[in-house]
């Protein structure tokens, strides 16, 4: 009971940087392994919870996991380097080395998917109605919606909504 006691102590701890608090945190959650299925998605998410919590990131853009499936050896050693040996250094520097590979990342398709938006908008700017661009927004907002639910929230009728989407499609 004293373990989990400290363990949830440090899980909310804000003494440390966020990115060292969410190395460490991640490496110990491995290493506790308290699931019989799914540990490492749960490991992953709880990296990224961490910085959102602390504020490291404003929402989930971070995706390490593509960095740990691609160096999967190098994960695993440098697990086991802390549990065995207590290379806490080495985890760090392989851990941070994922975050900023995976930042850059992150950036360069946020990037891509902004400028097909703005192709995609340079093509809608044609037609008469301002509808299809003011639905484009809403699917950059979220990606899914229904007929109904894009009518409800632009304020039109459904099947003025549905051509505003076969507007897009044909885009």
């Amino acid at each position: 009971m004293a373990c989990l006691e400290a363990w949830e102590r440090f899980l909310h701890a804000d003494t440390l940087p966020p990115l060292v608090h969410a190395a460490l945190t991640h490496s110990q959650f491995e290493t506790i392994h308290p699931f019989l299925d799914g540990n490492g998605r749960v490991g992953r998410l709880l990296i990224t919870l961490l910085l959102v919590k602390r504020g490291a990131i404003p929402s989930p853009l971070l995706y390490l996991s593509a960095y740990f499936e691609a160096t999967r050896e190098e994960y695993y050693a440098r697990l086991l380097g802390v549990t065995e040996r207590g290379e806490w250094e080495e985890w760090l520097i392989y851990f941070l080395r994922g975050v900023a590979q995976q930042s850059e990342d992150a950036v360069d398709r946020i990037q891509r998917i902004d400028d097909l938006f703005t192709q995609w908008k340079q093509g809608l700017v044609r037609g008469q109605s301002r509808l299809p661009e003011r639905a484009l927004d809403l699917f950059a907002e979220n990606p899914f919606w229904t007929v109904g639910g894009l009518a409800a929230r632009l304020e039109v009728a459904f099947t003025t909504a549905q051509r505003a989407i076969d507007r897009l499609e044909r885009a």
